[in-house]
């Protein structure tokens, strides 16, 4: 079962998407990854979701990717005296540490004290996802004096943002912690990391996982972008986590952050999603606004490897339709010629290895002689990767002897992926391209094939040989 397209898509799974049936029929719309909410639900629920997308997998013969998706730290106010107040803008608000009392208009304690230490006069504070604006005044470790700016209804356990500091916490919560040992013991293929601030966040999630899983960093920190570059070579894949990057980055900036993420991932040859609010009406509308079909359509036209379904599928009224019409829409995109200028024109600078200059050749070779596909063989995923990088106008099969290598390349832009056996020598892996290429659909007698691998076979990302095929 293959998709005519090459961009992904990654599915939440939710309420309105629990049953077996709901995620087959996700699937059969166009679902490629599924992304498993560890914010919501509980673990007999994941397991369950889990368990449905693997008996999927085994029905339809095609490698599925699930990504779970940590909470990360939340830093909220506590509880209201009669469970909201309303601040007004210009009086003064103070959040301190005594959790004993009830807040009032005045004063509310937080989840999290320990913020007050890195914040400063002048700084800004975020309230309820951005709607309320306070301004730090005073500052101490027990004690933070504000002004309201832009005031509103604030209600018991609303979130706190503090986009100007670095705040003084690991990405990881016990919660999370614990959640990544069920997760890994499941077999995801993927693991979101929330709250991202600087890459020595990513260091410890990289111990705790210890190669069983693909580590994927959210961009969702204004602080984070200053090391975007770092973050980038450090993790295996990037989100661009536009919810809450919007609320502590102006609306106007976010457009041109989103480009500039997708653009370093794809630099490195990382896989890049775009997540959040792409489809958003679709949670009460079968149909999108044009808008949102605009914004589907610009993040495939940057290049993204993948578009992400949040509430949408989640907890919307139509998640199939959601999944088909952005389908729909990244198939008519990468039909567009302006679609195909940009990827012929918008290279990715090179390393300069030989395995980049492989790669780049087989793009190039399989332009000039009209290859049905380029076909690669990898253990990693390594030479996959490399091929997805240049972007060629034609499919990549991705052929590999290991099931979660598979699974981790169903997110990777123009990839299909096959779990195969391994192969013994060069003969071997060129008889089995030709087979799985025509029985995959991919290839007909009389059409050529372009195969990169690294010989010795299992070595990772030796990429050195380069062979065209005939079909027949």
């Amino acid at each position: 079962m293959r998709r005519n397209r090459a961009a992904k898509i990654v599915c939440t799974l939710g309420p309105a998407s629990t049953t077996e049936e709901q995620i087959s029929a996700l699937f059969e719309a166009g679902a490629d990854v599924f992304r498993l909410n560890f914010s919501h639900g509980t673990h007999q629920e994941h397991a369950e979701r889990y368990a449905s997308i693997r008996r999927i997998e085994r029905e339809f013969v095609r490698p599925v990717g699930i990504m779970m998706d940590l909470q990360g730290p939340k830093i909220r106010v506590d509880t209201f005296q009669d469970g909201a107040v309303d601040l007004s803008t210009g009086s003064i608000f103070t959040f301190d540490c005594h959790v004993q009392q009830a807040g009032t208009v005045d004063r509310v304690s937080i989840s999290n004290p320990e913020v007050y230490a890195v914040l400063e006069p002048g700084m800004e504070l975020l309230l309820d996802d951005g709607k309320i604006r306070l301004r730090v005044e005073e500052a101490s470790e027990e004690k933070v004096k504000t002004t309201v700016q832009v005031g509103g209804v604030l209600s018991d356990h609303k979130g706190l943002n503090l986009p100007g500091a670095i705040l003084p916490m690991s990405a990881l919560t016990d919660k999370d912690r614990s959640d990544l040992r069920f997760g890994l013991d499941l077999g995801v293929d993927w693991v979101a990391l929330s709250f991202v601030q600087r890459p020595e966040d990513i260091a410890e999630a990289r111990r705790l996982i210890a190669g069983r899983a693909g580590i994927l960093c959210k961009m969702e920190k204004p602080k984070a972008i200053e090391h975007l570059e770092q973050i980038v070579q450090l993790t295996d894949a990037i989100m661009v986590a536009r919810g809450d990057l919007g609320v502590e980055a102006p609306p106007e900036d976010v457009p041109g952050l989103q480009k500039r993420i997708i653009q370093a991932a794809r630099t490195e040859g990382k896989p890049v999603i775009v997540a959040t609010q792409m489809l958003e009406s679709m949670i009460q509308a079968p149909t999108p606004t044009r808008a949102e079909a605009s914004d589907v359509a610009t993040a495939v036209f940057d290049g993204a490897d993948a578009v992400m379904l949040s509430a949408e599928t989640a907890a919307g009224h139509y998640p199939i339709e959601a999944v088909s019409i952005m389908d729909r829409i990244i198939r008519k995109v990468e039909q567009d010629p302006n679609y195909n200028l940009l990827m012929n024109t918008d290279r990715r600078q090179q390393s300069g290895s030989d395995a980049d200059a492989i790669t780049a050749a087989a793009r190039q070779v399989a332009q000039s002689v009209g290859a049905a596909a380029i076909v690669t063989f990898s253990t990693t995923g390594s030479t996959t990767l490399r091929a997805s990088r240049v972007r060629p106008a034609v499919p990549i099969m991705g052929l590999t002897p290991k099931l979660e290598t598979a699974r981790r390349l169903v997110l990777a832009w123009g990839v299909h992926p096959v779990h195969t056996h391994d192969v013994s020598d060069f003969g071997d892996l060129v008889k089995h391209s030709i087979d799985i290429a025509t029985r995959e659909e991919f290839a007909v007698p009389g059409q050529r094939l372009v195969v990169t691998a690294g010989v010795p076979f299992g070595t990772p990302g030796a990429t050195n040989v380069l062979r065209l095929l005939w079909v027949d």
